[in-house]
């Protein structure tokens, strides 16, 4: 592992916010490269908001040239037409990556939490303070999306199908 170095894009889809983080990993060693946050307003019709996500997601993957990413997938909880509306946003995210060839590493909430805090039901400021520790940030990143994003794609290093070889 040591010496060999990639870069892993992180997506926390949403219809109003995808948050996205770019990391390198050396070795055990990960550093923010950027991050970011791609909002779409309620009153933009869903075709155009789609693409706008599509759109700055591939720019993303344009500018930084990740080989890899993890994306969080779609929690139902109570609210369905929210988490149908997440999927479509999530789906405009992964079309982006499949058309920059990425590996795509899909992680659950409780996945994600328990890779980056070491519990599948931290809240949400210690998802954001572990991120901040793992990445040597002087302070968390914002918007919140952009720090979720980040530990999806910490979570990618910390799995199988996400480690170097």
């Amino acid at each position: 592992m040591a010496g060999k170095t990639r870069i892993v894009l992180g997506i926390d889809p949403g219809l109003a916010h995808t948050g996205w983080g770019v990391i390198e990993q050396c070795g055990p060693h990960l550093a923010c490269v950027a991050y970011g946050c791609v909002a779409t307003p309620a009153s933009q019709p869903l075709a155009e908001r789609l693409m706008k996500i599509h759109h700055q997601i591939g720019a993303v993957v344009e500018r930084f040239r990740p080989e890899c990413v993890g994306i969080e997938t779609v929690w139902f909880g109570q609210n369905v037409t929210a988490a149908f509306a997440t999927g479509q946003a999530r789906g405009a995210a992964l079309v982006a990556c499949a058309e920059g060839g990425l590996a795509v590493g899909e992680y659950t909430p409780r996945q994600i939490k328990l890779a980056v805090v070491g519990e599948g039901s931290a809240e949400k400021d210690q998802v954001q303070y572990m991120v901040r520790h793992l990445l040597s940030l002087d302070r968390s990143p914002e918007p919140d999306h952009a720090a979720d994003a980040l530990a999806a794609a910490i979570c990618y290093t910390t799995h199988e199908n996400g480690r170097l070889s």
